[in-house]
């Protein structure tokens, strides 16, 4: 079988030639030749190519139907048979929110990649809402208390999250000893993220600014700015060293968040349990899964 049959395939699920080139390990301007040398060798159109997007034209969707499970029913194949490809193999690709992504994600993934080298990772990070099935994501790791509908979900753990601050904070501003003292504090949090829905309470109020980051929420509260609502996985290192200390203790955030492996529920690379097993035993002994 043509080779650039297979390259079509994961040129349209990376979602551009860039995505093609890094999981083949090429260079754009090869696979972009190949490409053009399949429709050559066919006599169709198969991509429409920007400098931002790729998209498939109405042939190439039709010539992708046919060709994608036959590519994946002769990967499987040659991994039921060759001792090499015993574990997951090819592509694979992968959603995780920003700075979870960052701390919890991309540590272990060195681990996983010399444990299955045929695997051909890309990881984007992003906390913009991903659509699994039309995006062709094989995994994506949302922290969410409503796990869209249609997918196979996987948990791997609550979300705890606490109300905290910087000790230099509360030497000046004070300790609040209710949520309704909280309406005389600086408050902390990224766009969408008030009000605070927390376990007995709610907390309404605007944040000291506004932003996107939650990275920038996270270095405000650090720096004694005000209070902000946490993720232990993002804070637990803080609030262990003393940077950070809790408010309002016996108040956290809705125990309906967690975090969640989302995939197709059907017919997942065989990257994807894998992956979700590599990262539950990582976290297994994290201070935020407790």
């Amino acid at each position: 079988m043509d080779p650039d049959l297979a390259l079509f395939v994961d040129v349209v699920q990376a979602g551009s030639l860039a995505g093609g080139a890094r999981l083949w390990r090429l260079s754009p301007a090869m696979v972009s030749k190949r490409m053009a040398r399949l429709e050559a060798r066919l006599g169709v159109r198969l991509l429409h190519r920007t400098t931002r997007r790729l998209t498939m034209t109405e042939a190439g969707a039709a010539f992708h139907a046919e060709v994608a499970p036959l590519i994946a029913g002769l990967r499987a194949a040659e991994a039921r048979v060759s001792p090499i490809a015993a574990g997951p193999t090819g592509p694979f690709r992968v959603t995780v929110p920003t700075s979870f992504g960052r701390m919890w994600v991309a540590p272990h993934l060195p681990g996983f990649l010399e444990r299955y080298p045929a695997v051909r990772l890309s990881l984007d990070l992003t906390d913009d809402f991903v659509d699994v099935m039309g995006e062709r994501v094989d995994l994506a790791i949302r922290i969410t208390a409503a796990p869209p509908g249609g997918l196979a979900a996987h948990r791997f753990a609550d979300n705890r999250r606490v109300l905290c601050a910087s000790p230099a904070y509360l030497a000046k501003a004070g300790t609040p000893d209710s949520i309704a003292a909280l309406a005389d504090h600086r408050l902390l949090a990224a766009k969408g993220q008030l009000p605070w829905r927390l376990t007995g309470a709610t907390v309404t109020g605007e944040s000291l600014v506004e932003t996107n980051s939650s990275e920038v929420v996270r270095e405000m509260a650090l720096a004694g700015a005000g209070i902000a609502l946490r993720s232990l996985w993002d804070v637990a290192d803080a609030l262990a060293d003393g940077r950070l200390v809790r408010v309002l203790p016996r108040y956290e955030g809705s125990v309906a968040v967690g975090i969640i492996g989302l995939h197709a529920p059907a017919r997942a690379p065989a990257a994807v349990p894998a992956l979700i097993a590599h990262l539950a035993e990582a976290w297994r002994d994290a201070a935020w899964m407790t």
